[in-house]
């Protein structure tokens, strides 16, 4: 799944991944933890195996990653 994408993607790849969702849906996905990522500086990182359990319905956030 999604063998063309790296292994962490950005916002606009994350777009295209679930269909070509807007910029504003996508942001609003990753700040309420629907979509696990990282921030650094001003842009995010999403671990593609973030999107596959979104989408699998394993989805993976901050509550439930073990330290």
């Amino acid at each position: 799944m999604f063998e063309k994408y790296p292994d962490v993607v950005s916002v606009p790849e994350l777009c295209k991944m679930l269909g070509g969702i807007s910029k504003k849906l996508a942001y609003k996905m990753l700040a309420n933890g629907e979509i696990f990522s990282v921030r650094v500086g001003r842009s995010y990182k999403i671990p593609k195996v973030s999107v596959i359990a979104y989408l699998t319905g394993n989805v993976l956030s901050d509550k439930n990653k073990t330290a």
